[in-house]
């Protein structure tokens, strides 16, 4: 038997590859900005629309929790459910990021990855990359299960970088975990493997709308150590850097690209507004304006 079609399909669900794959060519671009995120540490930055961002592993396999934001409406930002309904739970090139109601349109359209090819993991557990399935790992949840405080977990890094941004930690929502491996077990618990990329591995992605992004780099690094149970230890000698650049395309590439309109939708949800006809007077009847 065959898989089941995905649940979502349509017109809009598609993209013009050639465009992206244009825009991803190396010799069409300009590097406007570079910088590095520490380990164990957040950076949150904005990337004006039209342009590209790379993420890349500069020294070695390292897990990143990328959050994204309209640069001018934060109320607008990335919608990590929805984006695995019309994508899929892992994403890779040509995979769009989607923002969430009342708006819903692509933030953010992935243009390259060196990791797309990687499939499942070799050994049969059915592991990919660049995971929806899971969230960020946070200072809460660890508290709940190890009894200790830790103030470097993603959620808390993304909460500091956003800070001078005037966001704060109720902006902080669910993420994509760039290069991190994942998966569900046999009996549908979430599980997390070692990050596969190596030195010079990066993962791009092509902005929409104007964006403010920001990323943690986990504290669990590449987790290829246990962060709960009888074999967790301080992994913090598996933590590396993340590189950060962004690209202004070659003028021309851009002509006939527009940004996408929010969503058509402009119902009122079955609510209907009253009418004047509808409201009663100072007398108590209803259907005559006041005299």
């Amino acid at each position: 038997m065959g898989s089941p079609p995905p649940a979502y399909q349509g017109a809009a669900l598609e993209v013009d590859r050639s465009f992206y794959r244009r825009l991803a060519a190396a010799p069409c671009r300009t590097r406007v900005g570079a910088f590095e995120v520490p380990i164990r540490s957040g950076r949150a930055w904005r990337v004006p629309k039209g342009h590209l961002c790379r993420l890349e592993t500069v020294e070695g396999p390292q897990v990143g929790d990328l959050n994204l934001w309209h640069a001018d409406d934060p109320r607008e930002r990335f919608w990590a459910a929805r984006t695995r309904q019309l994508q899929r739970a892992h994403v890779s090139t040509f995979d769009r990021l989607w923002s969430t109601l009342p708006f819903l349109r692509p933030l953010a359209t992935i243009t390259a990855d060196t990791l797309e090819h990687y499939g499942e993991d070799g050994d049969g557990d059915g592991g990919r990359v660049h995971d929806l399935l899971g969230t960020r790992c946070d200072p809460y949840v660890n508290r709940l299960l190890t009894g200790e405080d830790f103030d470097f977990h993603c959620h808390s890094n993304l909460v500091r970088a956003v800070a001078p941004f005037g966001l704060t930690e109720f902006d902080v929502h669910d993420v994509l975990n760039v290069f991190q491996c994942t998966g569900l077990t046999g009996d549908d618990r979430y599980f997390m493997k070692a990050c596969p990329a190596r030195p010079g591995d990066f993962f791009e992605f092509f902005a929409e709308v104007d964006l403010l992004c920001a990323l943690s780099t986990c504290p669990g690094g590449d987790l290829s150590v246990p962060l709960w149970g009888p074999g967790a230890r301080d992994p913090i000698d598996v933590c590396h850097p993340i590189g950060v650049e962004v690209f202004a395309p070659r003028p021309g590439l851009l002509e006939r690209w527009s940004p996408p309109a929010r969503a058509a939708y402009r119902g009122l949800h079955g609510v209907r507004l009253p009418e004047w006809a509808d409201l009663p007077d100072r007398t108590g009847r209803s259907g005559e304006a006041p005299g």
